[in-house]
Protein backbone atom coordinates (compact mmCIF):
# COMPACT_ATOMS: atom_id res chain seq x y z
CA UNK A 1 0.00 0.00 0.00
CA UNK A 2 1.80 2.99 -0.88
CA UNK A 3 1.53 6.05 1.14
CA UNK A 4 1.62 10.09 0.22
CA UNK A 5 4.38 11.79 2.09
CA UNK A 6 4.23 15.44 3.98
CA UNK A 7 7.31 17.13 3.49
CA UNK A 8 7.66 16.52 6.95
CA UNK A 9 7.89 13.03 6.46
CA UNK A 10 11.64 12.68 4.23
CA UNK A 11 13.39 9.72 4.64
CA UNK A 12 10.17 7.64 6.28
CA UNK A 13 9.84 4.27 3.70
CA UNK A 14 6.05 4.92 2.02
CA UNK A 15 5.37 1.17 0.98
CA UNK A 16 5.54 0.20 4.72
CA UNK A 17 2.09 1.04 6.74
CA UNK A 18 1.53 3.25 8.87
CA UNK A 19 1.72 3.01 12.94
CA UNK A 20 -0.34 4.39 14.90
CA UNK A 21 0.43 4.52 18.61
CA UNK A 22 -2.73 6.11 21.31
CA UNK A 23 -0.58 6.20 24.82
CA UNK A 24 2.46 8.07 24.30
CA UNK A 25 3.89 7.29 27.66
CA UNK A 26 7.63 5.35 28.55
CA UNK A 27 6.59 2.36 26.72
CA UNK A 28 4.35 4.28 23.80
CA UNK A 29 6.99 6.81 23.18
CA UNK A 30 9.67 4.54 22.79
CA UNK A 31 7.81 2.40 20.66
CA UNK A 32 6.82 5.23 18.49
CA UNK A 33 10.33 6.76 18.31
CA UNK A 34 12.20 3.60 17.58
CA UNK A 35 9.43 2.73 14.47
CA UNK A 36 10.24 6.29 13.01
CA UNK A 37 14.03 5.62 13.12
CA UNK A 38 13.02 2.49 11.41
CA UNK A 39 11.51 4.27 8.47
CA UNK A 40 7.65 4.20 9.77
CA UNK A 41 5.19 6.14 9.02
CA UNK A 42 4.24 6.88 12.79
CA UNK A 43 0.87 8.74 13.82
CA UNK A 44 0.23 9.27 17.94
CA UNK A 45 -2.09 10.60 20.40
CA UNK A 46 -2.01 10.90 23.95
CA UNK A 47 -4.02 13.67 26.75
CA UNK A 48 -0.32 14.43 28.09
CA UNK A 49 0.99 18.14 25.43
CA UNK A 50 4.74 16.47 26.80
CA UNK A 51 3.95 13.36 25.17
CA UNK A 52 3.02 14.66 22.06
CA UNK A 53 5.64 16.74 21.91
CA UNK A 54 8.08 14.16 22.11
CA UNK A 55 6.64 12.55 19.18
CA UNK A 56 6.71 15.47 17.09
CA UNK A 57 10.27 16.36 18.11
CA UNK A 58 11.12 12.47 16.72
CA UNK A 59 9.52 13.34 13.89
CA UNK A 60 6.32 12.02 14.19
CA UNK A 61 2.64 12.91 13.54
CA UNK A 62 0.60 14.10 16.00
CA UNK A 63 -3.41 13.76 16.26
CA UNK A 64 -5.82 16.19 17.84
CA UNK A 65 -7.86 12.30 18.57
CA UNK A 66 -8.05 8.96 18.53
CA UNK A 67 -10.39 9.19 16.27
CA UNK A 68 -8.12 10.71 14.21
CA UNK A 69 -5.60 8.23 14.70
CA UNK A 70 -7.40 5.03 13.88
CA UNK A 71 -8.33 6.86 10.56
CA UNK A 72 -4.80 7.34 9.79
CA UNK A 73 -3.27 3.97 10.66
CA UNK A 74 -3.16 0.55 8.79
CA UNK A 75 -2.11 -1.28 12.51
CA UNK A 76 -3.26 0.94 15.72
CA UNK A 77 -0.88 0.06 19.15
CA UNK A 78 -2.86 0.79 22.37
CA UNK A 79 -0.42 0.86 25.55
CA UNK A 80 -2.53 2.43 28.18
CA UNK A 81 -1.99 2.48 32.05
CA UNK A 82 -5.59 2.22 33.47
CA UNK A 83 -8.58 0.55 32.51
CA UNK A 84 -10.69 3.95 32.29
CA UNK A 85 -8.30 4.95 29.55
CA UNK A 86 -8.37 1.21 27.82
CA UNK A 87 -12.62 1.27 27.41
CA UNK A 88 -12.54 5.13 26.46
CA UNK A 89 -9.94 4.75 23.91
CA UNK A 90 -11.42 1.53 22.79
CA UNK A 91 -15.27 3.22 22.91
CA UNK A 92 -13.48 5.66 20.67
CA UNK A 93 -11.75 3.50 18.19
CA UNK A 94 -15.30 1.79 17.91
CA UNK A 95 -17.49 4.31 17.01
CA UNK A 96 -14.65 5.48 14.38
CA UNK A 97 -14.62 2.65 12.36
CA UNK A 98 -18.50 2.27 12.95
CA UNK A 99 -18.36 5.92 11.14
CA UNK A 100 -15.91 5.32 8.54
CA UNK A 101 -15.62 1.42 7.93
CA UNK A 102 -12.24 0.33 7.12
CA UNK A 103 -10.14 -2.60 7.85
CA UNK A 104 -7.61 -2.28 10.47
CA UNK A 105 -5.04 -4.11 12.78
CA UNK A 106 -5.41 -3.28 16.30
CA UNK A 107 -2.67 -4.11 18.73
CA UNK A 108 -3.38 -4.05 22.38
CA UNK A 109 -0.25 -3.93 24.31
CA UNK A 110 -1.55 -3.24 28.60
CA UNK A 111 -1.05 -5.04 31.54
CA UNK A 112 -4.42 -4.91 32.49
CA UNK A 113 -7.38 -7.14 34.40
CA UNK A 114 -8.45 -9.74 31.35
CA UNK A 115 -12.19 -8.60 31.97
CA UNK A 116 -11.08 -5.62 29.88
CA UNK A 117 -9.23 -7.68 27.36
CA UNK A 118 -13.06 -9.21 26.62
CA UNK A 119 -14.85 -6.21 27.01
CA UNK A 120 -13.26 -4.96 24.09
CA UNK A 121 -12.99 -7.40 21.95
CA UNK A 122 -17.05 -7.38 22.43
CA UNK A 123 -17.00 -3.60 20.82
CA UNK A 124 -14.93 -4.23 17.98
CA UNK A 125 -16.08 -5.18 14.62
CA UNK A 126 -14.99 -8.60 13.98
CA UNK A 127 -15.00 -8.45 10.03
CA UNK A 128 -13.38 -5.13 9.70
CA UNK A 129 -10.73 -5.40 12.68
CA UNK A 130 -7.95 -8.04 14.10
CA UNK A 131 -7.17 -7.72 16.98
CA UNK A 132 -4.13 -9.10 18.85
CA UNK A 133 -2.78 -9.14 22.23
CA UNK A 134 0.63 -8.00 22.82
CA UNK A 135 1.61 -7.12 26.30
CA UNK A 136 4.85 -6.16 26.69
CA UNK A 137 7.71 -7.77 29.90
CA UNK A 138 10.39 -5.74 30.18
CA UNK A 139 11.31 -1.65 30.81
CA UNK A 140 11.81 1.29 28.37
CA UNK A 141 15.39 0.89 29.37
CA UNK A 142 15.95 -2.13 28.26
CA UNK A 143 14.51 -1.59 24.56
CA UNK A 144 17.81 -0.50 23.93
CA UNK A 145 19.55 -3.89 24.78
CA UNK A 146 16.66 -5.53 22.73
CA UNK A 147 15.56 -7.15 25.61
CA UNK A 148 11.70 -6.99 25.39
CA UNK A 149 9.59 -10.01 25.37
CA UNK A 150 6.35 -9.35 23.12
CA UNK A 151 3.90 -11.76 24.19
CA UNK A 152 1.96 -12.22 20.81
CA UNK A 153 -1.27 -13.69 21.14
CA UNK A 154 -4.54 -13.73 18.25
CA UNK A 155 -5.15 -14.36 15.00
CA UNK A 156 -2.05 -16.51 13.43
CA UNK A 157 -2.14 -14.72 10.45
CA UNK A 158 -2.86 -11.30 11.51
CA UNK A 159 0.04 -11.68 14.03
CA UNK A 160 2.53 -12.73 11.10
CA UNK A 161 1.96 -9.07 9.32
CA UNK A 162 2.79 -7.48 12.19
CA UNK A 163 6.12 -9.37 12.93
CA UNK A 164 8.26 -6.84 10.74
CA UNK A 165 7.17 -4.22 13.34
CA UNK A 166 7.81 -6.44 16.16
CA UNK A 167 10.68 -7.03 15.30
CA UNK A 168 12.06 -2.96 15.09
CA UNK A 169 11.10 -3.14 18.99
CA UNK A 170 12.97 -6.50 20.19
CA UNK A 171 14.56 -9.50 19.08
CA UNK A 172 11.70 -11.91 21.20
CA UNK A 173 8.27 -11.73 20.35
CA UNK A 174 7.12 -15.60 20.45
CA UNK A 175 3.45 -16.19 19.20
CA UNK A 176 1.86 -18.07 22.08
CA UNK A 177 -1.49 -18.47 20.70
CA UNK A 178 -5.10 -17.41 20.81
CA UNK A 179 -6.10 -13.90 21.79
CA UNK A 180 -5.71 -13.02 25.54
CA UNK A 181 -3.01 -15.51 25.92
CA UNK A 182 -0.36 -13.00 25.53
CA UNK A 183 -2.15 -11.80 28.77
CA UNK A 184 -1.96 -14.55 30.83
CA UNK A 185 1.96 -15.09 29.97
CA UNK A 186 2.38 -11.46 31.01
CA UNK A 187 1.27 -12.28 34.42
CA UNK A 188 3.29 -15.22 34.75
CA UNK A 189 6.44 -12.94 33.88
CA UNK A 190 4.96 -10.30 36.56
CA UNK A 191 4.28 -13.02 38.95
CA UNK A 192 8.11 -13.98 38.87
CA UNK A 193 9.49 -10.14 38.81
CA UNK A 194 7.37 -9.54 41.68
CA UNK A 195 8.95 -12.79 43.79
CA UNK A 196 12.30 -12.03 42.03
CA UNK A 197 12.61 -8.39 42.96
CA UNK A 198 12.19 -8.76 46.98
CA UNK A 199 14.14 -11.73 46.61
CA UNK A 200 16.99 -9.60 46.02
CA UNK A 201 16.16 -6.65 48.09
CA UNK A 202 16.20 -9.40 50.73
CA UNK A 203 19.46 -10.78 49.97
CA UNK A 204 21.13 -7.23 49.59
CA UNK A 205 19.94 -6.76 53.41
CA UNK A 206 21.05 -10.00 54.17
CA UNK A 207 24.64 -8.86 53.06
CA UNK A 208 25.35 -5.61 54.07
CA UNK A 209 23.70 -7.09 58.06
CA UNK A 210 26.14 -10.12 58.06
CA UNK A 211 29.17 -7.20 56.56
CA UNK A 212 29.17 -8.18 52.88
CA UNK A 213 29.66 -5.30 50.16
CA UNK A 214 26.58 -6.25 48.24
CA UNK A 215 28.70 -4.75 45.31
CA UNK A 216 30.67 -7.87 45.37
CA UNK A 217 27.75 -10.35 45.83
CA UNK A 218 26.53 -8.89 43.10
CA UNK A 219 29.75 -9.22 40.99
CA UNK A 220 29.90 -13.13 41.75
CA UNK A 221 26.31 -13.83 41.16
CA UNK A 222 24.97 -11.25 38.63
CA UNK A 223 26.63 -13.50 35.75
CA UNK A 224 25.87 -16.41 37.33
CA UNK A 225 24.12 -19.02 34.96
CA UNK A 226 22.40 -20.67 38.34
CA UNK A 227 21.64 -17.97 40.39
CA UNK A 228 22.07 -14.29 38.32
CA UNK A 229 18.85 -13.16 36.99
CA UNK A 230 17.68 -10.32 34.47
CA UNK A 231 15.69 -8.73 37.33
CA UNK A 232 19.10 -8.85 39.86
CA UNK A 233 21.16 -7.32 37.59
CA UNK A 234 18.62 -4.71 36.38
CA UNK A 235 17.06 -3.91 40.32
CA UNK A 236 20.41 -4.54 42.43
CA UNK A 237 22.66 -1.29 41.64
CA UNK A 238 19.57 0.72 42.50
CA UNK A 239 19.61 -1.04 46.22
CA UNK A 240 23.63 -1.18 46.57
CA UNK A 241 23.05 2.92 45.73
CA UNK A 242 20.06 3.62 47.17
CA UNK A 243 19.13 5.52 44.54
CA UNK A 244 15.63 4.82 43.09
CA UNK A 245 14.83 7.18 40.09
CA UNK A 246 14.18 7.28 37.53
CA UNK A 247 12.55 4.54 38.00
CA UNK A 248 12.01 1.25 35.15
CA UNK A 249 8.72 0.82 37.17
CA UNK A 250 7.16 3.00 39.52
CA UNK A 251 5.93 1.06 42.59
CA UNK A 252 2.41 2.78 42.40
CA UNK A 253 2.07 0.97 39.20
CA UNK A 254 3.50 -1.86 40.09
CA UNK A 255 0.49 -2.45 42.36
CA UNK A 256 -1.89 -2.41 39.72
CA UNK A 257 -0.39 -5.58 38.55
CA UNK A 258 0.31 -7.05 41.87
CA UNK A 259 -3.61 -6.21 41.76
CA UNK A 260 -4.67 -7.71 38.59
CA UNK A 261 -2.30 -10.88 39.04
CA UNK A 262 -4.10 -11.70 42.53
CA UNK A 263 -7.49 -11.31 41.66
CA UNK A 264 -6.89 -13.73 38.68
CA UNK A 265 -5.20 -16.09 41.08
CA UNK A 266 -8.59 -16.36 43.12
CA UNK A 267 -10.56 -16.07 40.70
CA UNK A 268 -9.20 -19.91 39.30
CA UNK A 269 -8.65 -21.09 42.78
CA UNK A 270 -4.71 -20.85 42.51
CA UNK A 271 -2.85 -20.76 45.69
CA UNK A 272 0.24 -17.75 45.36
CA UNK A 273 1.62 -18.46 48.92
CA UNK A 274 5.17 -16.49 47.93
CA UNK A 275 3.73 -13.75 45.40
CA UNK A 276 1.57 -12.85 48.36
CA UNK A 277 3.85 -12.61 50.95
CA UNK A 278 5.90 -10.07 48.87
CA UNK A 279 2.45 -7.52 48.60
CA UNK A 280 2.90 -6.29 51.98
CA UNK A 281 6.47 -5.33 51.35
CA UNK A 282 5.32 -3.14 48.40
CA UNK A 283 2.43 -1.60 50.42
CA UNK A 284 5.16 -0.51 52.61
CA UNK A 285 7.02 0.95 49.88
CA UNK A 286 3.85 2.91 49.21
CA UNK A 287 3.25 4.08 52.73
CA UNK A 288 6.90 5.35 52.86
CA UNK A 289 6.63 7.98 50.26
CA UNK A 290 8.06 5.55 47.52
CA UNK A 291 5.13 5.46 45.28
CA UNK A 292 7.16 7.09 42.53
CA UNK A 293 10.58 5.53 42.66
CA UNK A 294 11.44 2.16 41.16
CA UNK A 295 9.94 -0.90 42.86
CA UNK A 296 13.98 -2.01 43.51
CA UNK A 297 13.23 0.59 46.43
CA UNK A 298 11.53 -2.61 48.51
CA UNK A 299 15.00 -2.65 49.80
CA UNK A 300 14.66 0.79 51.76
CA UNK A 301 11.51 -1.15 53.28
CA UNK A 302 13.42 -4.10 54.38
CA UNK A 303 16.48 -2.14 55.26
CA UNK A 304 14.21 -0.32 57.89
CA UNK A 305 13.01 -3.67 59.10
CA UNK A 306 16.67 -4.96 59.68
CA UNK A 307 17.77 -1.93 61.67
CA UNK A 308 20.04 -0.96 59.12
CA UNK A 309 18.19 2.95 57.75
CA UNK A 310 16.38 5.27 59.66
CA UNK A 311 14.49 6.24 56.34
CA UNK A 312 13.66 5.78 52.95
CA UNK A 313 16.00 7.29 50.88
CA UNK A 314 14.34 9.39 47.54
CA UNK A 315 16.54 10.36 45.19
CA UNK A 316 15.51 13.38 42.70
CA UNK A 317 14.64 11.99 40.13
CA UNK A 318 17.61 12.58 37.13
CA UNK A 319 16.66 13.34 33.77
CA UNK A 320 17.83 10.41 31.18
CA UNK A 321 17.20 10.15 27.65
CA UNK A 322 16.85 6.14 26.15
CA UNK A 323 17.80 5.78 23.29
CA UNK A 324 15.79 3.68 20.75
CA UNK A 325 16.65 0.24 19.32
CA UNK A 326 17.44 0.34 15.53
CA UNK A 327 17.39 -2.64 13.50
CA UNK A 328 17.82 -3.01 10.24
CA UNK A 329 14.58 -5.02 8.29
CA UNK A 330 14.00 -6.44 5.04
CA UNK A 331 10.77 -4.46 3.50
CA UNK A 332 7.89 -5.85 4.26
CA UNK A 333 4.06 -4.25 3.68
CA UNK A 334 1.51 -4.84 6.31
CA UNK A 335 -1.61 -5.26 4.36
CA UNK A 336 -5.11 -4.72 5.57
CA UNK A 337 -6.34 -7.80 6.56
CA UNK A 338 -9.84 -8.57 8.66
Amino acid sequence: MKKTMKKNETGLNAQLPTVGIVGLGIMGGIMAETLLLNKYRVVGFDIEKSACARLKKAGGLVAKSVAQVTEQADVLITSLATSNALRMVYQEIAATLKATPKKIILVETSTLAMTDKDWIAKQLPKKQVALLDCPISGTAARMKDRAWTIFVSGKKSSCNEVQPIFKCLSDNSPYVGEYGNGLKMKFIANHLVAIYNVACAESVTFARKIGLDPQEVLDIFGPSPVIGTGVMRLRTPFMIKREYSPPTMKVEVWQKDMQVIGDLAKSVGCPLPIFNATAPIYTAAMAQGLALQDTASTAEVLGQMAGLFTKPEIAKPIKTVVKPAVKKVRKAVVSKTS
